[in-house]
């Protein structure tokens, strides 16, 4: 059991982390808005997450360096600083909404002040990146992703018609309406989404240099099979209950909101709150439960991919298991992330608001991006003989071009 536990890492937490708190409040909203109709983007959305998370897996264990540093050494430069630039705007507004949620589930949870529980909470989360030892602080991550196991058990205490269910995740309905197309690129963006990319990239390297006899594949094939074996059962295990936790919280809001007329759904606390008097307290400190254990694997996960991306552009030191004043650069960004995000909680901008357009931002911009990793991945000057397979590649272009369609026709019908 310990050694099939330990084929579990990057991708597990990666996929824990796409479920957080902004990507609940959007699941919520779809779920709320438009029913059982948007369940099939989650079945369909599975295989393409798969095929571009292993990709970036790929990359960085073959290359030993992260998406930003490789894209930085065979792309201009324009095109890094833009594609850096978003992600780091994005994550910011992630973290400020993630935090938000957090502590507005506290305080429905617990009472108390919101605004205090997302500053401890901010504040928690940073220490615990710059002072906890990488390794131990993997094995914690990986603990809190059962956390969203709360929201598998959330739909067996409600009522679902499993017909109608089975139905519409089959045979999906399309609406070609403004409203529709954007829920479902938010769906997307919040699924597929960049800072993922640049996370399993970055946590590949950091297993390689948490290993003393590891070595990037270009450089050391010996025991690639394996490695590409674990990176496989990983990616596939992480993308597969990431996906399943998605599904169910959809089914939830749709089986209780929806079904009440409840449709107008912003955050992830406002619908565990809509949720407590149709499904009963239980089903609400699920939901909360749910919000609170995400947030707390995404906040770093948002943080550090902003600062892995960032060091890399600029060369500096970087990895959680370097101590601060060995990367005083690296964990600056952490902390300006982290810290700009609470921030955030008390200005006037409102990331709540701002966060469903986030989704739709991580959208549009994923695009491109994909389109990247895809020439480093097919390229030998950077994977050597460890290019992607043909089925690989395939699946790759194919969740690219899903994307750029989704976008364009969202466009389109604005």
């Amino acid at each position: 059991m310990r050694d099939w536990t330990r084929q579990l890492g990057p991708g597990l937490i990666t996929g824990a982390a796409d479920d957080d708190p902004s990507g609940i409040a959007t699941y919520s909203q779809a779920g709320a808005q438009f029913g059982f109709h948007t369940l099939w983007a989650i079945i369909f959305t599975y295989p393409l997450m798969v095929g571009i998370q292993m990709v970036s897996a790929r990359i960085g264990r073959v290359t030993g360096h992260g998406l930003a540093s490789n894209i930085g050494r065979h792309f201009p430069r324009p095109v890094l600083y833009s594609i850096v630039a978003l992600l780091v705007v994005a994550n910011t507004i992630n973290i400020a909404a993630d935090i938000a949620a957090m502590g507005d589930a506290l305080h429905l949870s617990i009472g108390g002040p919101p605004q205090a529980y997302a500053v401890i909470i901010g504040v928690t989360c940073l220490l615990l990146q710059v002072f906890l030892p990488y390794q131990r602080y993997v094995r914690y991550l990986k603990w809190l992703t059962l956390a969203l196991l709360s929201y598998v058990a959330l739909v067996l205490t409600i009522h679902i018609p499993w017909r109608e269910v089975a139905t519409r995740t089959v045979s999906p309905h399309f609406a070609l309406t403004s409203e529709y197309l954007t829920v479902i690129v938010a769906v997307f963006g919040t699924t597929i989404s960049p800072y993922l990319f640049f996370w399993q990239a970055s946590q590949e390297v950091e297993e390689l240099d948490a290993d003393p006899a590891a070595g990037a594949l270009a450089h050391a094939p010996e025991g690639a099979e394996a490695h590409l074996r674990r990176i496989k059962i990983d990616t596939y295990l992480g993308m597969g209950f990431s996906n399943l936790v998605a599904f169910c919280i959809i089914l939830g809001t749709a089986a209780t909101l929806n079904v009440a007329g409840i449709t107008d759904i912003q955050t992830s606390a406002q619908a565990a709150e809509a949720l407590r008097p149709l499904a009963g307290q239980f089903s609400f400190l699920l939901f909360s439960l749910g919000i609170i254990g995400t947030g707390l694997i995404a906040v770093p996960v948002l943080a550090g991919s902003a600062a892995y991306a960032v060091a890399e552009t600029f060369e500096w030191k970087r990895g959680l298991d370097l101590k601060l004043l060995e990367a005083r650069e690296f964990y600056a960004i952490i902390a300006l992330a982290t810290l700009g995000g609470v921030a955030l909680d008390f200005s006037w901008i409102n990331p709540i608001r701002a966060l469903f357009w986030a989704a739709v931002i991580n959208g549009v911009i994923a695009v491109p991006i994909m389109v990247v990793m895809m020439l480093l991945a097919d390229d030998q000057k950077v994977m050597g003989k460890f290019t992607v397979t043909r089925h690989l590649k395939a699946l790759g272009w194919l969740a690219t071009g899903t994307m750029a369609a989704a976008v364009f026709a969202m466009l389109a019908t604005w």
